[in-house]
Formats: structure tokens, sequence, C-alpha cells
């Protein structure tokens, strides 16, 4: 079992089933929301409790995907295709120790000019 939340604690989750392992995603959409790339693991819906899921508020992200953040302090902790019976979780939201590895990076032909990608794990210019 995995827990996790928010900066102010107003959203907590316990994760019961298997995580994938973190995807280090450089879209736009990403670094534009969080002010750098995303780190995120995923989880299956009916593995993950969320408490505090009044605290929860979802953005429609893109024309099929959303984000839920905290609406007291704003920390993005979720992040949901539209349809999927999965949900990926912020890496950085998780109470430690997580046990994740990174696998990859995805959609690195967006990533930042101001860093570089030099952790040897395998680089995707797009989703892979």
């Amino acid at each position: 079992m995995k827990t996790g939340g928010c900066h102010c604690g107003a959203v907590r989750y316990t994760v019961t089933g298997p995580l994938r392992d973190v995807i280090y995603c450089h879209c736009t959409q990403c670094r534009k929301q969080t002010g750098h790339f995303v780190a995120a693991t995923r989880a299956a819906d009916d593995a993950l409790d969320i408490a505090g899921a009044d605290a929860l508020t979802w953005y429609a992200a893109s024309p099929d995907a959303k984000r839920g953040f905290c609406r007291h302090c704003g920390s993005l902790v979720f992040w949901k295709r539209d349809g999927s019976d999965m949900t990926s979780i912020m890496a950085g939201s998780m109470d430690r120790p997580t046990g994740l590895v990174a696998s990859h990076h995805i959609y690195a032909a967006d990533k930042g000019d101001y860093y570089e990608i030099a952790d040897g794990l395998p680089v995707f210019e797009g989703r892979d």
C-alpha cells in the first residue's frame, strides 16, 4: 500500500494495487501547467482511494484529458485521460518511501530549452 497527497493535506490518497514505473513527460501542456516537466506513475482506478475528493478540482487540460489539483493549495496530484480506468499520480505527491523507479521520457521534442535529458533513460520524441 502506498499513500500520498497534496501540500496542505486536504487531498490524500491510498493506492492498494501496483504502480507503473515513473514516466517523465516534457509536453508543452505539462510544462505550462506545472512549471517544469512531469514525473508520474499510474494506478488502476479500483486500486485508488481518494480522501478529501471535495477539495479536488478537475481541470480539462485538453479535449481528452483532465488534471486533478487541490483547490486549497494548488498542488497537482492527478492526471486522467477521459474514458480510462487508470489515473496517473504525480510521483512527487507520494509519501516516502515510494519504491518507484523512472523508466523513460516522452514528448522530448517539446522539452524546455533550459535543461538537458542526460540520465541515460530511453527518450521518445512523442508519446512513444
